[in-house]
C-alpha cells in the first residue's frame, strides 16, 4: 500500500511540475530521497519514464485538435507543416543520440544524487532568469533555433536541469518568440517519450522491475490525471509570466536542498 501512495504522490507531482520550466524530474528524485525511497537506479529511471509518459498522454489529450490538425495538413502536404514536423524529428536527434550510445551514463544520474540535482536547479534558474532580459524575442523557428533547443533537450536528461526551462530558455536566446518556443518545446518531447517506452518495452524492462506492474500503472494513471488538468493552466502561465520568477523558484529551491543535504546527507 505503501508503494502505491507514493506512486500516486509523484504521479501527482509529475503532473503538476511538467508543464512548468522547474524540472520534474528533479522535483521527481527531491521527493523519492524526502519520502526515503530506495528503488535501484534502472527502477527510478523507469518510473520516471512511466510517469513522463503520463504527462505526454494528457498532453496529447489536451491538445488532439491541435494535434491532428497539424498531422492531417502534413500528410496533404501543407509546405508549412511538413516543416514544422521536420523540426520535430530535428530536434528528437541529439537527445536520441545521447539515449541510445549513453544509456549506462543515463541510469548512474538516477541513483538518489540530490545534491546533484539541487545544483542543476540552479543551473536551470541562471538560464531562465539570463533568458528573460533578452530583448526583442519575436523571431519564428529556424534551423539552427531548432537544433539548439535539441542540444538543450539532450542536456535536460540530467535531472534538475529543467527541459522546458531550458528549451524555451535556449530557443528565447536564439531570439525565437515564447509563445511559439513554447508551444514547440511542449510538442518535441512527445515522440521523444513514446520512442523511449516503446525502446523500454522492447528491451522488457518491465519483466525485468522490481517495481510492481501496479505501482506503475498507478503513477501513469496520477500523473495523467494530474497533468491532464494542470496542462492548459500551467502552459499559459508559462507562456505569459516573466521566467524570473521560474528562475528564482529554482534558485531557491536548488540552495535550500543544497544545504539540507550538507547537514543532512
Amino acid at each position: 500500500m505503501r508503494e502505491i501512495l507514493e506512486a500516486i504522490l509523484l504521479g501527482i507531482i509529475q503532473g503538476l511540475t511538467e508543464f512548468l520550466p522547474v524540472s520534474s524530474s528533479g522535483h521527481l528524485e527531491i521527493a523519492q530521497n524526502l519520502l526515503g525511497v530506495d528503488n535501484p537506479a534502472k527502477d527510478r529511471l523507469l518510473l520516471i519514464v512511466v510517469l513522463h509518459f503520463g504527462t505526454v498522454m494528457a498532453t496529447i489529450a489536451v491538445f488532439r485538435r491541435e494535434i491532428a490538425q497539424i498531422l492531417r495538413r502534413f500528410f496533404s502536404g501543407h509546405p508549412h507543416y511538413l516543416r514544422y514536423i521536420s523540426f520535430i524529428a530535428l530536434s528528437m536527434i541529439p537527445a536520441g543520440f545521447v539515449g541510445v550510445f549513453f544509456d549506462e551514463e543515463i541510469e548512474a544520474l538516477f541513483s538518489g544524487n540530490v545534491t546533484l540535482v539541487a545544483a542543476m536547479l540552479m543551473v536551470t534558474g541562471v538560464v531562465l532568469w539570463w533568458s528573460d532580459y533578452v530583448p526583442n524575442a519575436s523571431k519564428p523557428l529556424s534551423v539552427s533555433s531548432v537544433v539548439m533547443m535539441g542540444v538543450a533537450q539532450a542536456f535536460a536528461i540530467v535531472p534538475g536541469i529543467s527541459r522546458s526551462g531550458a528549451t524555451i530558455g535556449t530557443a528565447v536566446l536564439c531570439g525565437v518568440d515564447r509563445k511559439e518556443a513554447a508551444q514547440f518545446s511542449f510538442l518535441m518531447v512527445v515522440p521523444l517519450i513514446i520512442g523511449k517506452m516503446m525502446l523500454d518495452v522492447g528491451e522488457g524492462a518491465f519483466r525485468h522491475t522490481e517495481l510492481s506492474l501496479g505501482v506503475l500503472a498507478t503513477g501513469f494513471l496520477a500523473s495523467f490525471v494530474s497533468g491532464y488538468f494542470a496542462c492548459r493552466w500551467m502552459i499559459q502561465l508559462v507562456r505569459t509570466a516573466r521566467l524570473r520568477y521560474f528562475a528564482w523558484y529554482c534558485i531557491g529551491l536548488g540552495l535550500i536542498v543544497w544545504i539540507w543535504m550538507l547537514y543532512h546527507g
